[in-house]
């Protein structure tokens, strides 16, 4: 099976058909307010990084990660947004491999922290970030605690 990992455009028809399944599971899980997603404008700005992931040239999934710079109360880091593997992808590995290709591309700048926020419905998700090593950790950024939000951490 031939796996890539690519930087492509979110606003791609591959990048919006993905965006878009992954908003059609969210949506009905979690309110709006709890909803922490970027949208295609966002994944766009300087800073964010959005590839797809492709099985034998089918896109099977995306991940972006947007690069936060140093401030004076917080260490530079890099927070994954819009992880997302169509379903009849799943159980290949192709998660793991997006999140290490994040990793990788993280290190190679030089940045040493990967974050990232979750809700508590997307179980296989958690599972596979633990598995990783992502230690749970308070909400960083302008993230606050709810009942539906869960903020993890991996030192590269």
């Amino acid at each position: 099976m031939t796996i890539t990992i690519a930087p492509e455009r979110p606003d791609s028809a591959d990048g919006l058909a993905l965006i878009g399944e992954l908003d059609a599971v969210l949506h009905p899980l979690y309110a709006p307010e709890d909803r922490h997603g970027y949208d295609v404008t966002k994944l766009l700005q300087p800073g964010v990084h959005f590839f797809i992931v492709r099985s034998e040239g089918a896109a099977a999934g995306c991940g972006g990660v947007h690069i936060f710079d140093a401030s004076p109360t917080d260490v530079q880091f890099g927070e994954l947004k819009r992880m997302f593997v169509r379903p009849h992808f799943r159980g290949l590995g192709l998660g793991r491999k997006l999140v290490e290709h994040m990793e990788d591309f993280m290190q190679q700048r030089g940045i040493g922290v990967l974050r990232l926020e979750t809700g508590i419905y997307q179980t296989e998700a958690i599972a596979l970030y633990e598995k990783l090593g992502f230690r749970r950790v308070k909400p960083f950024g302008d993230y606050r605690e709810t009942d539906v939000s869960l903020c993890y951490e991996k030192l590269l």
